[in-house]
């Protein structure tokens, strides 16, 4: 593999420790050349780590593009991978003469790399952008440059991601605390606690709200004090800033330090206050010297502190909220040393540099195999369910079946049919197109060699008519434009109207391939409706393979719900329903009794965080004893890993009974609709009670019963069988993949 790498020459800071870290390590196992548009620290230091480095200076372009080809053709590389504005442009200008894939590295948000400079914003900044819309791949330095990336129109299917990565094996070198301050002059006092930033001094890094909450800690912990470490056009306003607050005392610009290991190793705080961020070096850098940290929350920053559990963050410009973290941990030295070492053990095992290297490397491999395959026709996959509609249930089952897919084919193209495309195509990055669009879908139907559809219950008509026949309708015209046609992972019914009945079975015999069921129940409707063609294969609910959330991100999403994650919870998957608000009283009256009797303190969950909040508030009002709301939790890892805590589970959604099931909760089942009833069954489950017969007494003693005769090993190994049923539906993938 050989790749060439276009950059400026000129690049600091995060995006020169990345870039030249990254090389040094990929040239362990690729051949890399990195040619640089100026000569300077860059191309010096990149030379003194060993990477083949050529400087192709001036302003002759023509020039310069000339030995570029020259240099792909003399050294036979198969792919450009720039960084920066000057390197995209240069990309850009290469398309056409080198005929290689085009990837790019985006470090930050292309709006704000020029803040302050608007004509150079003007020039550079839009260059800049009509480049990435030219490029055939793009990476994000995290998720969420990614997903702004693909928010900004940027093809989703064509966006990596990438996390800076942190070399644990580099030593650590720093002098003392005393002797780093001797160095500018600022004197050692026992009992303080020293903060810390390290950054340039320009708007986007917001120190300025750094300095005022600071300035509001100061007065509730005197003992803070607060070293800012970096240079930039801002320095003299935050001088006089922090002079107009009364804290000049207390604040120390350290103007540009190179020695950041002593930097950080005199800090007892790590912080960042910027208002957009990549991930960055700042806060991994602290990471490994084991600080305990306070940052806005932007950019990649969530995925490595787990709020309350590795860190604490705070929404960017609160500088009410980041002063009282700032004072907390101040005068809770236990909680520095508890934050520090959680986020030391998570930078080590999920952001270490060897783990960069690798998904470095599986980007270009996935490039080069994407472009080899590139123009062949009829080589994508259609998925069409209840989607983006805010159901984390069936938003399980879309991120299994895409897993699943993945799993047999990890290059090819998918569309989705979605309420929402845009948040689909953020989420998943894939290709999505609107649900009850049909032209939008038929043009979709011409391009795609498979179509699933499912999971869930597409095809029943109790919910909505219109939607039924519309799922038909998909079937219809995917077979008619010549893909093959699975119903996936799906549930059947029920299907009450006989001319629905008649409709469906015809539809399905003459346009359907293949049908996996998740559960017999189906079966049985399909037999009823004279269902014969298509294979039928008994198997599961897709949603049954994903995983649940670490540890540590279940523990923050309940700490940020203020809710203890080792207490002794009750849950309640409840939904709005025709009856329910006559059962509210009921279902409210069953909380207090647990609480009273079992100690079991009630959490209500929304599975669907749109249309739950309702239902929960409807049973909140009538309750006295304590109670929580989790409403938020759109991403199934984290609703199944707080399901995971509780000590049982009450559920109408059938979701909240899949998602505890894995776990061996204990599982009490509401009954609306048979499809609830279905599911416990299969996995050998019998309590359950139709929503009209809610009782406050008979639901208390089911959960009671659920908890005292519940064998977690035999529900756990019903669950089991279901995921062994699951590989069903990767068979019939496999098949139609081929």
């Amino acid at each position: 593999m050989k790749i060439l790498t276009l950059i400026s020459g000129g690049d600091v800071g995060g995006a020169k420790t990345h870039v030249l870290t990254l090389l040094r390590e990929l040239g362990k196992s690729a051949q890399v050349i990195l040619v640089c548009f100026m000569e300077g620290e860059f191309s010096h230091d990149a030379r003194a780590m060993g990477i083949d480095t050529r400087v192709m200076g001036g302003k002759n372009i023509p020039k310069v593009l000339k030995n570029l080809e020259q240099l792909i053709r003399d050294e036979g590389c198969q792919l450009i991978h720039s960084h920066g504005s000057r390197g995209n442009c240069m990309a850009w200008l290469l398309k056409k003469r080198a005929g290689l894939p085009l990837l790019s590295t985006v470090h930050s948000d292309t709006r704000l790399d020029y803040m302050g400079r608007p004509l150079a914003g003007l020039v550079y900044g839009t260059l800049n952008r009509m480049a990435l819309r030219r490029m055939d791949f793009l990476t994000g330095v995290s998720d969420a440059m990614a997903g702004q990336l693909i928010a900004r129109g940027l093809p989703a299917d064509r966006v990596y991601t990438i996390y800076n990565g942190v070399d644990f094996d580099q030593p650590r070198s720093a002098c003392s605390r005393e002797e780093f301050f001797a160095r500018f002059g600022i004197p050692v006092e026992e009992g303080c606690v020293y903060a810390g930033i390290a950054a340039r001094l320009n708007p986007v890094k917001d120190v300025g709200t750094l300095i005022r909450a600071f300035a509001k800690a100061r007065q509730r912990s005197p003992m803070l004090r607060l070293l800012i470490a970096g240079d930039g056009a801002e320095g003299e306003a935050l001088r006089a800033l922090a002079a107009e607050l009364g804290v000049e005392g207390d604040v120390h610009f350290l103007g540009w330090v190179s020695d950041t290991d002593s930097f950080y190793a005199a800090l007892d705080i790590n912080t960042l206050s910027s208002l957009s961020e990549t991930f960055p070096y700042a806060l991994t850098e602290g990471a490994r010297w084991k600080l305990a940290t306070v940052s806005s929350r932007v950019g990649g920053v969530p995925r490595l502190i787990d709020h309350g559990v590795s860190g604490l963050l705070f929404e960017p410009g609160d500088q009410d909220t980041l002063a009282g973290h700032l004072s907390r941990l101040a005068e809770d030295a236990a909680l520095r040393r508890n934050l520090a070492e959680s986020l030391y053990e998570k930078t080590l095992r999920e952001f270490s540099l060897s783990a960069t290297v690798e998904t470095q490397l599986d980007i270009y491999r996935s490039v080069l195999r994407r472009w080899q395959r590139r123009g062949g026709k009829r080589d994508a996959v259609a998925v069409c369910g209840a989607y983006g509609r805010g159901n984390a249930g069936d938003e399980a089952i879309l991120e299994a079946i895409l897993a699943e897919i993945r799993e047999v084919d990890p290059d090819i193209p998918v569309y989705v049919v979605s309420r929402n495309p845009k948040e689909t195509r953020m989420r998943y990055r894939v290709r999505a197109v609107h649900t009850f669009h049909v032209f939008a879908f038929d043009r979709v139907a011409r391009k795609v060699k498979l179509y699933l559809n499912g999971g869930g219950s597409l095809i029943q008509d109790v919910t909505s008519r219109r939607s039924l026949w519309f799922y038909l309708y998909t079937l219809m015209s995917a077979h008619r434009h010549g893909a093959k046609v699975v119903m996936y992972g799906c549930g059947i019914g029920p299907v009450q109207y006989p001319t629905d009945r008649k409709l469906a079975a015809r539809v399905i015999d003459r346009c359907v391939d293949a049908i996996t069921l998740r559960e017999d129940s189906s079966l049985r409707e399909l037999e009823s409706m004279g269902v014969t063609r298509p294979e039928i294969i008994p198997a599961a609910d897709p949603s049954l393979t994903l995983r649940s959330a670490s540890p540590q991100r279940t523990d923050s999403a309940m700490l940020s719900a203020g809710i203890p994650p080792q207490g002794q919870y009750v849950c309640f998957a409840l939904r709005p329903w025709p009856g329910f608000e006559e059962k509210a009283a009921a279902f409210a009256e069953a909380a207090e009794l647990l609480y009273r009797e079992a100690g079991l303190t009630a959490v209500f969950l929304s599975i669907d965080h749109v249309k739950d909040g309702a239902a929960a508030d409807a049973v909140c009002r009538n309750m006295s004893t304590p109670c929580y709301r989790l409403g938020d939790l759109d991403s199934p890892e984290l609703i199944t890993g707080v399901l995971s805590r509780m000590q049982a589970v009450v559920s109408m959604r059938l979701h909240g009974l899949i998602f505890s099931a894995g776990h061996g909760v204990p599982l009490v089942g509401v009954v609306y609709d048979p499809k609830v009833r279905a599911f416990l069954r299969y996995i050998g489950q019998q309590r359950d009670l139709d929503l009209a017969e809610v009782e406050a007494r008979a639901l208390t003693e089911l959960v009671q019963a659920a908890r005292a005769e519940t064998s977690p090993a035999e529900q756990q190994a019903a669950v089991a069988r279901l995921r062994a049923l699951d590989m069903e539906n990767r068979r019939i993938l496999r098949k139609f993949l081929a």
